[in-house]
């Protein structure tokens, strides 16, 4: 029997699409749905709502791979199977990151707008020792990109599981050390009450002098006055982000005006990517439940990720 399967709060076309090409039958949320695939995760009251409505539905599907919003509002429970987005957009954040961390040691920010020809500088990626906070899907996608460059890769992560490609993992009880020797620290982990401001001077303290610190997960991950404070200081060598604290970074924020510190405004991933991308991870889930298969994307409810 194909799975019956309703999409909100709105039927997007692409959604729509995803479900058919997965073997589903589209339904509404009220009419006793096996699954619920959920497109705005910010609408929490109609999550809500939705979910009360659609009683039966025993899987819900998330749009993004960052549910803390969900966590934290209580509406993960174990009684459901859930799944988000994390690893469908694993590729192209991995490929901002690496490009937020070359352009730091390249020195792009000041040559950008350079007038004259000035001095050489800069600071390649080959053979170096590089960190990434974070075991998952982008972790995985950056390791892949840095592999040819040969830099040995330290990955920081709650589970002591070895991560393919990486030259040691460790936990995050040993995370000053493993920022320590690294030419570029990337924070790629899921925001939870345990890595909220895993980053701050401390471990900001602990990184080299030359180091660049790149963060595309979440903006408070990392304590903004103490990454201020270091990149005025010249205690790293710099920032890349996709991602602030707060966000959107207001104007005329420190941090715009450093120039050491490279933003973007949260594009590692835009609508024009993640509209493929989830509608490929929703057709995939819904082809996987209707046949009993383990779904992909899965979310540790008691981890709250």
């Amino acid at each position: 029997m194909r799975p019956r399967i309703a999409v909100g709060p709105r039927q997007q076309d692409a959604a729509v699409q995803a479900v058919r090409e997965g073997g589903g039958e589209l339904v509404g949320i009220g009419a006793q749905p096996d699954a619920l695939v959920w497109l705005n995760p910010g609408d929490l009251d109609g999550l809500r709502a939705a979910l009360a409505t659609a009683g039966s539905a025993r899987w819900v599907q998330l749009p993004f791979a960052g549910v803390e919003k969900v966590a934290a509002a209580g509406i993960l429970t174990a009684d459901r199977v859930w799944t988000c987005a994390k690893g469908a957009y694993a590729e192209p954040v991995a490929e901002h990151a690496l490009m937020l961390a070359l352009a730091g040691l390249r020195q792009l920010p000041s040559r950008i707008q350079a007038t004259s020809w000035g001095a050489q500088a800069g600071q390649s990626l080959y053979d170096q020792p590089v960190t990434i906070l974070g075991g998952g899907g982008i972790a995985s996608s950056l390791i892949g990109l840095l592999a040819p460059m040969r830099a040995a890769v330290t990955v920081v992560r709650r589970n002591p599981a070895p991560v393919p490609g990486a030259v040691r993992t460790v936990q995050l009880d040993q995370l000053h050390l493993a920022v320590a020797d690294a030419l570029v620290v990337f924070v790629a982990l899921a925001l939870t009450p345990a890595t909220m401001y895993i980053i701050g001077a401390a471990e900001l303290a602990a990184m080299r002098p030359d180091a660049w610190l790149v963060n595309v997960a979440r903006g408070r991950h990392v304590r903004t006055e103490a990454l201020v404070d270091a990149l005025t200081a010249g205690a790293i060598g710099g920032a890349g982000l996709d991602v602030t604290d707060p966000e959107p970074l207001p104007d005329g924020h420190p941090l715009w005006l450093l120039p050491n510190c490279i933003i973007t405004p949260h594009t590692a991933d835009t609508d024009e990517m993640v509209e493929r991308m989830l509608a490929s991870r929703i057709a995939g889930n819904v082809a996987r439940f209707g046949a009993g298969q383990p779904l992909l994307g899965l979310i540790d409810v008691a981890a709250g990720y």
